[in-house]
């Protein structure tokens, strides 16, 4: 039982990692190519799917937690039980550390972009400036 309970959470942290790179795939991508503006935007994407990827699944399933289904605890002489409740516990928990651990790298993401952005347009103003000024 355990073993399945592992491998559903791996799946269900696999599949809402999917979800929420499907969800931001656009503006994403719309950013990298904004701010980097050359095919090296394509490896930045690449490499930030594989990071949310890693670090949704290791924030979903947390092996410490899922340790105590089959560690005996030292008042008692059985493991825990994985019941109906139990089951449904630990799918919620895994949606939501999945959830909590890929916003936190989006929310880092999006806030080196920003401070990306603000140089672009601080460059392209006095680019443009130094134009109008030669002609």
């Amino acid at each position: 039982m355990f073993f399945f309970l592992l491998i559903m959470t791996f799946a269900i942290a696999a599949g809402v990692a999917y979800l929420v790179i499907r969800l931001f795939h656009k503006s994403v991508t719309t950013i990298l190519n904004r701010v980097l503006k050359d095919e090296i935007s394509i490896v930045w994407w690449r490499y930030l799917v594989f990071a949310l990827y890693v670090v949704g699944i290791s924030g979903g399933v947390r092996i410490w937690e899922l340790e105590k289904y089959i560690t005996p605890r030292l008042e008692e002489t059985e493991s825990i039980v994985l019941t109906t409740e139990r089951w449904v516990l630990e799918i919620y928990r895994t949606i939501i550390g999945t959830l909590q651990s890929l916003a936190w790298v989006l929310l880092v993401f999006f806030v080196a972009a920003l401070i990306a952005f603000v140089i672009v347009k601080v460059r392209e103003t006095g680019s443009q400036n130094r134009e109008s000024h030669l002609a």
